[in-house]
């Protein structure tokens, strides 16, 4: 990553965990969560338009990868998790769910949680499917290089396909983490 772009992440993190530290707000990994809490976050799925509707079956199995959780005074404020998908006995893990209450954004809080899980999965296999110019550039000042279709394996593909994850690459981009890119030609 370029020095610029290293001290300009550094900093944006910084002050969201300033910002947090300020407000009370408590970021914490769970790998287990009250029932109550996946329904309200499987609900919001299904309501909101920019996450994928994800059931609480499949919450408590991304539950078991990890999910970073922010919470005020009790209260969930942001949450994202990590999807693992297996790929010819590769673990490949998808940071998910990304959401933060409307209250709470423009303080860099989303990009403070998809900070947390990067740094979590940095010598696994990470890949960010995104939709929204802002999570491309979050993923790109986290260090995460973006990836065509072409670029992947042929088993990588298929498998994406598989699992529903093969996405327009008009409307979709994918990014990797480094150990990702430098082995993804591989991935056979």
């Amino acid at each position: 990553m370029n020095i610029i772009l290293k001290t300009a992440i550094e900093s944006v993190i910084f002050n969201a965990e300033a910002y947090c530290a300020e407000e009370g707000i408590k970021i914490e990994l769970v790998h287990e969560l009250p029932e109550a809490i996946l329904t309200v976050i499987s609900e919001r799925s299904k309501a909101l338009p920019t996450l994928y509707f994800v059931s609480v079956t499949l919450l408590k199995r991304r539950l078991k990868n990890g999910c970073f959780l922010m919470k005020k005074q009790g209260k969930v404020i942001g949450h994202i998790f990590a999807h693992e998908h297996h790929v010819k006995g590769y673990s490949v893990y998808e940071r998910s769910s990304l959401w933060v209450d409307r209250g709470f954004r423009n303080y860099n809080l989303g990009l403070l949680l998809m900070f947390r899980m990067t740094e979590l999965y940095t010598n696994d296999f990470l890949i960010s499917i995104a939709q929204t110019a802002k999570v491309h550039h979050y993923n790109e000042l986290l260090g995460m290089t973006h990836i065509m279709l072409s670029e992947m394996s042929k088993i990588l593909v298929e498998e994406l396909e598989k699992i529903g994850k093969l996405r327009d690459e008009l409307s979709y981009k994918y990014f990797v983490n480094p150990s990702f890119e430098s082995q993804i030609r591989q991935l056979k």
